[in-house]
């Protein structure tokens, strides 16, 4: 869910090590519905949704095929039990997961070897994974800017991650009120979904702060969309207007 810290992580890292240990206490509650992650998993169906399409539509797949993303090289940072990861792999991709927060890693591996799906979990960031070299056509940055300690280097780092006409999914929670209402006040003190202080709506990002961001890390912003929560059908779904609290965006560094 966060690739943002880890204890003993080297200087210049944009992890931080205190939402990092967040994240480490509730890992082994990832595949669990009705847990912790329980608001990933009902998010999880839309943010599949955005990200399929988005794939499909920048490097031509039909999704009709039988593994429509094979032959692409796709990173989950932050993946958590590997909520995204999974899926990915399940169409074709050549999938690396990466979390800094090292106990959600075990988790994700055996889910995915129960699960008869060959994923490459590591222990490690965005920094270190661009430093070694790596390269990936796609790049699944979900949940996560919003916890980092250095948003613009992060996402420079995402940038390098990137191969030329590589596209970046990037979700995160705008900042106003009403996301204060909803993320906090709702889902964890209300609610209690999540345990209280997983968020700090002061790191919240609007849209336009976002594709600023993007901009200056060197990639071109393409789209952004609202995920809508409807408490009456207790679903999700992609909104073109309402980026009001959760919202996702495609940019795609230059060729």
């Amino acid at each position: 869910m966060s690739d943002t810290a880890s204890p003993g992580t080297k200087a210049g890292s944009t992890i931080d090590p205190a939402e990092v240990a967040k994240f480490e206490a509730m890992a082994a509650d990832w595949w669990n519905p009705h847990g912790k992650f329980k608001p990933l998993h009902q998010m999880n169906p839309c943010r599949l949704d955005y990200i399929v399409t988005q794939v499909a539509a920048e490097f031509g797949r039909d999704l009709s095929a039988a593994l429509p993303f094979g032959g692409l090289r796709v990173l989950d940072i932050g993946c958590g039990g590997g909520l995204l990861s999974e899926p990915m792999a399940r169409l074709g991709a050549e999938v690396v997961g990466a979390d800094a927060a090292e106990r959600n890693i075990p988790v994700a591996r055996i889910h995915a070897e129960q699960s008869g799906l060959e994923i490459d979990y590591r222990h490690t960031t965005a920094e270190d994974l661009a430093a070694a070299g790596e390269r990936f056509d796609v790049v699944m940055n979900m949940e996560v800017v919003e916890h980092v300690a250095d948003p613009p280097s992060y996402l420079r780092a995402c940038h390098d991650l990137l191969r030329p006409g590589g596209l970046m999914l990037c979700s995160t929670l705008n900042r106003n009120p009403k996301s204060f209402m909803m993320a906090i006040v709702g889902a964890e003190w209300v609610m209690r979904w999540l345990p209280k202080g997983t968020h700090d709506w002061q790191k919240f990002i609007t849209p336009d702060e976002l594709f600023a961001l993007l901009r200056g890390a060197g990639l071109d912003p393409v789209d952004r969309k609202g995920m809508v929560f409807n408490p009456v059908s207790w679903s999700w779904s992609l909104s073109e207007r309402d980026l009001s609290v959760n919202y996702v965006t495609a940019s795609v560094r230059p060729r």
